[in-house]
């Protein structure tokens, strides 16, 4: 059916594993008519757990979009799997909608990974909304969850509906106020609750509302109500029973009349330019401007493509359209435009601003890439969202020489189709390290190597993630002059360094004046100081956070080319490191180890003695502890094995990238012998 933006909903559904989600997208789609019954996990038929290995796990590992229309709305559902160990892949795909619906399984109540979502909600100023699931299992005390949500995510968490006591229906608090007997609370008291603070964001309203003492009908409720999910003053509660069907049909009915289309939300933050000179630019959903998308998903199938799906933030796109990606120069035709229901695609011949649609076969298309009609927004992208840093890591190589290229192109392929996974190689160690959130998000990713190329690898454990570094401002030069026959070389280079903030990375300035080096040269120059950085100085670590400044050099007028000038950058950089009293530093992470409550104590004694430090113990309701601390990233290498042997095969950890830190001298001497044997 044609649809407008206004009618337009995308809900990203988020939150823990065995939460409900794939299933509440499966009763939602049954609901709306677009599958004619429910799929099963145990039978591996839903729509958003297409591929085998979830078919046989049982559980979600990628993200899957889905769409449904139902009583004049287009709604498009983002499934996305819970696993700690996925948790970068559903941030990835956050950007493509206004409503973030956090599920909650209510047997569980308020997990750690429903909190991170929030958190990352919250972050990207998305509206939300919090789904409890499984309201009719069996001993749950569904008041206890409702103070926990309370508890943990502030007063403004309110009822939208009740279940009843036994979970066998929900009683509407907002627009058909029934009396039935509730679970808790009571269905005018949650609609007193609401409506006080919604007319809390509307003067005028509050003034009709306190002081003339009227009732409020709905939709007079409406644009406080947007407002008041925009500016977080609001966060419904819904409660639901994928399984059952129960509080579906009212859960389609708030996406229909409350939560925000394209228009209501609060705009992406666009930038237009690069880093420090990048400005904010707010796009308006409008159907008549420039088009402008952005790719927040990539599938590459071996016999279909690649296929990328985006979000249309401005203007229309329809099939035949010619389209930029990024800041190129040649257009792309997108020959075909395809709306996406699990692994199923149909095709659409127009798509207005907040649709979610695909192209097929556009090889240039990748994750964060902008989609646009006209090269007056050659240099937009959307403000990226901070994903977690990889940290687990393996060693890969082919099992046989011979596939070494085709074991690299698929991790490429891997690593395009997973924005959270890094594809490292490490030049000095002519290593290729694949690096993901933990040991099930790599084995994923090897599994999927293996289905699709029929690639068999060798893992091991890499070498940590060294860097080098500057501690200090200092200056470099270096002359190169060579002659061969009658064919010369020569550049002269003058550069100073300076360190940069840790997490900066590199900035390259020139401050020549007068010509004394050609700015045809100067990108030379940078080259070769890139070149030193990769192989480094010290121990050949790479390195980082540092800023290169040329501000004189020479040049002949015959014998100068760029491969003199790569040279002499190189060696000026080399010559200035030296002066800078580099370093060597070494990854520092964040870990969280999940014990049973008797073995906290010899986690924090054995952290104690790998370089670590506790930042902190919590006890968990079910038995079970939870050490935070931080620790160096080789202290942890092997460390799964270590922990089931302290926990009986009980215990578990996650870590995330804190920051770099100098390689104390003991370990430092202990790193070079090893690299010297």
């Amino acid at each position: 059916m044609p649809y407008s933006t206004a009618k337009i909903r995308n809900v990203c559904l988020v939150g823990p594993s065995h939460a409900g989600k794939t299933l509440l997208t499966e009763a939602l789609l049954h609901a709306g008519g677009k599958i004619p019954e429910k799929g099963s996990i145990e039978k591996g038929t839903t729509v958003s757990d297409y591929t085998d290995r979830e078919k046989e796990s049982g559980h979600s590992q990628f993200n899957s979009v889905c769409h449904l229309d139902h009583e004049g709305i287009h709604v498009n559902l983002i499934d996305t799997p819970g696993y700690r160990d996925f948790f970068g892949r559903a941030l990835s795909v956050m950007p493509a909608a206004e409503t973030a619906a956090i599920v909650i399984n209510a047997s569980e109540g308020v997990e750690e990974m429903a909190r991170r979502m929030m958190k990352a909600a919250h972050d990207r100023r998305m509206c939300r909304m919090i789904i409890v699931n499984r309201i009719d299992a069996e001993g749950v005390d569904l008041e206890k969850v409702f103070n926990e949500i309370q508890e943990a995510f502030g007063k403004e968490c309110l009822p939208m509906n009740l279940p009843s006591a036994d979970g066998s229906k929900v009683v509407d608090c907002f627009f058909q106020l029934e009396g039935d007997e509730t679970a808790f609370s009571s269905v005018p008291e949650a609609h007193t609750q609401i409506v006080d603070q919604v007319v809390e964001v509307d003067e005028a309203l509050m003034e009709i509302y306190l002081e003339q003492g009227e009732e409020l009908e709905p939709e007079q409720l409406h644009d406080p109500f947007e407002k008041a999910l925009r500016e977080e003053h609001l966060i419904p509660v819904c409660f639901v029973s994928a399984e059952t069907g129960v509080g579906i049909r009212q859960l389609l009915q708030i996406f229909e009349r409350l939560m925000p289309n394209p228009s209501e939300a609060n705009p992406p933050i666009f930038l237009k330019g690069e880093g420090s000179d990048a400005e904010e630019i707010e796009l308006s959903p409008d159907p008549e401007a420039h088009a402008i998308a952005h790719v927040f998903m990539v599938n590459i199938d071996p016999f279909k493509g690649r296929l990328a799906l985006f979000r249309i933030h401005q203007g229309t796109i329809s099939a035949g359209n010619q389209l930029f990606i990024g800041d190129a120069r040649k257009p792309f035709k997108a020959t075909q435009l395809l709306k996406v229901n699990g692994d199923s695609h149909a095709k659409k011949e127009t798509a207005v601003p907040g649709d979610i649609c695909a192209v097929p076969r556009v090889e240039e298309a990748h994750y964060g890439a902008v989609l646009h009609d006209s090269h007056d927004e050659d240099h937009f992208h959307l403000k990226p969202i901070k994903l977690p840093r990889p940290m687990f890591g393996l060693a890969i190589r082919a099992k046989e020489d011979k596939e070494a290229q085709k074991v690299s192109d698929a991790l490429h392929i891997a690593e395009a189709e997973d924005p959270s996974i890094q594809v490292e190689h490490v030049v000095a160690l002519n290593e290729v390290v694949l690096r993901g959130l933990g040991e099930l998000h790599l084995a994923t990713i090897l599994q999927q190597i293996k289905d699709r190329q029929d690639l068999e690898v060798i893992t091991q454990l890499p070498s940590i993630a060294y860097r080098e570094t500057i501690t200090a401002k200092a200056e470099g030069h270096h002359r190169h002059k060579k002659q061969t026959g009658g064919a010369g070389q020569f550049g002269e280079v003058y550069l100073r360094v300076e360190p940069l903030p840790q997490g900066e990375g590199f900035e390259f300035a020139s401050a020549v004046v007068g010509g004394s080096i050609p700015s045809g040269f100067i990108p030379a120059v940078e080259n070769g100081v890139k070149q030193a950085m990769a192989e480094g100085s010290v121990n050949g670590y790479p390195m980082q956070d540092i800023k290169v400044t040329v501000y004189d050099g020479k040049h002949h007028s015959v014998d100068s080319k760029e491969i003199a000038f790569v040279q002499a950058g190189k060696k000026a950089f080399l010559d200035a490191v030296a002066k800078a009293r580099p370093i060597v530093m070494e990854p520092v992470v964040n870990a969280e180890f999940h014990v049973p409550t008797d073995c906290v104590g010899g986690i924090t004694g054995d952290l104690s003695g790998m370089r670590g430090m506790i930042t902190g113990t919590d006890a968990l309701p079910d038995g079970r502890g939870v050490v935070s601390g931080q620790v160096p990233l080789q202290e942890l290498q092997d460390y799964h094995s270590r922990l089931k042997s302290l926990t009986g095969g009980e215990g578990s950890f996650t870590m995330e990238f804190s920051h770099y830190a100098e390689v104390p001298p003991l370990q430092l001497k202990e790193l070079k012998a090893a690299n010297e044997q």
